[in-house]
């Protein structure tokens, strides 16, 4: 497959060496460039041959020579990847399959593709992923790559994944660990299917594979109300949650003093729903599964309590403090937290009304911020006053200004007369939007 190329970067070897825009660049070093996985493995090399073909069909060689380390400049077309690989699991837990019909087509969408993985820290099962493909990977040493494990029992996670050749996922681990590849691994825990002494075992299996296999992910089952005729689960109790957190730092203990890291790490909603504090930001080493919900809070309060402490050091005293109320609108499990953290670091002038959003979107089992829709935020807080109100950007779709309902940003000021004010996860950001500071 060929790659049209978008645009040279000025001043770049590409331009050095008179590549062009528009150009189709067919192979290098003789081996075609399938997506720009390939793209980026085969230009890590001093020497390069690139064969281009232009508008009219005229084919030339150039020959680059480079550091390793260096760029080559070139931008393709397809920005990521052509084609990427849809998912053929219909796994118990699977959310997707738990959505209400009716809502925008890209949320229905199923990747299972390792390219995406490796880009983007998407989470594949290796299910559908074909011999030459698998192979593809070995050679690029792709790494790191961040799989759904779920369990490494074979029957059983052919069970869970509903796919006849999910038992194989230690099988390829351990491919991936005798080419020096390392991976990031995610259990999605249901009760009483792949915990308890199955986790034991998934846990042990994975960690014979360390210092490849990076980390583990443990995160609850998330139910929506929209499950009729699938398979019969339910939330975790918090009696359960907290058996969960002990055996997985139980286990932490025992891979520290082993190996020098935790490797196993419960999601923020398992601490949530075990009704136990968030450990300290240093308990995550290097955050390995921050976007997975793992060590967000922790650091999430960090960032506050150190932005707090500097802006009352920076403060002159008897500073003329504007007042103001300001409601935060978050998910039901965050929302202790967030009271918590608030009251331990007070923000001058600032009262601060922390509303619990219940989903009825989805159902009042999903709990977690990201997931509020804005028809939901409207309903609960129809009628409030305050200055502002603050929520989460994962409230909305990356890059707009629109929830997963697709009420946008705007609708939503409109509806309650308060601007709605989206905050990044990061503690200084929380701080400056707590005092109204000016984006």
């Amino acid at each position: 497959m060929s790659q049209r190329i978008a645009s040279v970067f000025p001043g770049s070897l590409a331009a050095r060496s008179g590549i062009r825009a528009g150009e189709t660049l067919l192979s290098i070093n003789r081996t075609p460039v399938l997506d720009v996985v390939d793209y980026q493995y085969l230009t890590a090399r001093p020497a390069l041959e690139l064969l281009l073909e232009d508008a009219a069909g005229n084919r030339r060689t150039v020959h680059v020579h480079k550091r390793t380390e260096d760029p080559l400049g070139l931008t393709l077309e397809s920005s990521l990847m052509s084609c990427p690989k849809t998912c053929a699991n219909h796994c118990i837990f699977c959310f997707i399959e738990q959505m209400p019909p009716g809502m925008r087509q890209s949320l229905y969408v199923r990747d299972d593709d390792w390219r995406l993985s490796l880009m983007a820290g998407n989470f594949v099962t290796f299910t559908n992923l074909p011999r030459r493909e698998m192979d593809r990977m070995v050679e690029r040493k792709a790494s790191p790559i961040y799989v759904s494990v779920h369990t490494t029992n074979g029957e059983l996670r052919k069970k869970m994944l509903n796919h006849i050749h999910a038992d194989r996922i230690m099988e390829h681990l351990r491919r991936f660990a005798d080419n020096g590849m390392s991976f990031h691994c995610q259990v999605v825990l249901c009760p009483g299917i792949n915990d308890g002494a199955e986790l034991d075992r998934t846990l042990r299996d994975l960690a014979s594979l360390a210092p490849h296999a990076l980390s583990v992910a443990l995160v609850p089952v998330g139910l929506t109300r929209y499950r009729e005729h699938l398979f019969p689960l339910r939330p975790y109790t918090q009696a359960e949650a907290r058996a969960i957190v002990a055996q997985a730092e139980a286990f932490q203990r025992d891979m520290l003093a082993a190996h020098g890291t935790r490797f196993v790490f419960p999601s923020d909603e398992l601490y949530q729903i075990a009704g136990l504090p968030i450990p300290e930001a240093e308990a995550y080493e290097e955050f390995p599964q921050f976007e997975n919900g793992v060590g967000l809070l922790a650091r999430l309060r960090d960032e506050f309590r150190e932005a707090h402490a500097l802006a009352r050091r920076l403060d002159p005293e008897g500073a003329e403090i504007v007042p103001r109320r300001v409601i935060m609108a978050t998910g039901t499990s965050v929302a202790p937290f967030m009271r918590e953290l608030l009251d331990a670091c007070p923000v001058p002038g600032i009262t601060v009304d922390i509303r619990p959003i219940v989903n009825r979107f989805f159902g009042e089992t999903v709990t977690v911020s990201g997931l509020i829709t804005g028809q939901d935020l409207v309903a609960q807080l129809k009628g409030a006053q305050a200055d502002e109100i603050l929520i989460t950007e994962s409230m909305l779709r990356e890059g707009e200004d629109v929830f997963l309902d697709d009420m946008t940003l705007i609708q939503a000021q409109e509806a309650l007369g308060i601007r709605i004010r989206p905050v990044p996860d990061d503690g200084a950001d929380l701080l400056d939007a707590l005092r109204g500071t000016e984006e």
